[in-house]
């Protein structure tokens, strides 16, 4: 009876929602970071190995500026079209959008239809930092 009146009087739930928010903030940013280390390494493949740049924006957002090579796949239309330039469940997603959301969506789902290595890069800006600095010199 007495843990009934504790959780009642709130002293233990006071600590509760605090540990819990900084468990998912923790478990976020170990996420975050390992998706970036991922990222990097699958940037560079890309550079190396042909991998396929998927810009999941909207067509206007596209075409206001995008990275050299990218394919503009929406993300209400990568079912569709992701399976026919992509035969290949090894082949190589980069995706990106303009925040990352979209791009963290279109990588989750690719992942659940067998795509190995689709990969989210982020924020346009995030993905053009990390395809650009790899870009050869010429």
């Amino acid at each position: 009876m007495s843990s009934v009146n504790a959780l009642k009087d709130g002293k233990p739930m006071s600590l509760l929602l605090p540990a819990t928010l900084l468990f998912v903030l923790v478990a976020a940013y170990i996420c975050l970071w390992r998706s970036s280390h991922e990222a990097l390494k699958y940037a560079r493949e890309y550079q190396n190995q042909g991998g396929l740049l998927i810009d999941v924006r909207s067509p206007s957002e596209y075409d206001a500026g995008h990275l050299p090579k990218a394919i503009n796949l929406p993300l209400n239309e990568l079912d569709n079209y992701v399976p026919r330039l992509a035969r290949d469940k090894n082949q190589i997603l980069l995706l990106h959008c303009s925040t990352g959301l979209r791009s963290e969506l279109a990588a989750k789902r690719l992942k659940r239809q067998g795509y190995a290595k689709a990969f989210s890069l982020g924020s346009y800006s995030r993905a053009a930092r990390l395809i650009l600095r790899h870009q050869p010199q010429v």
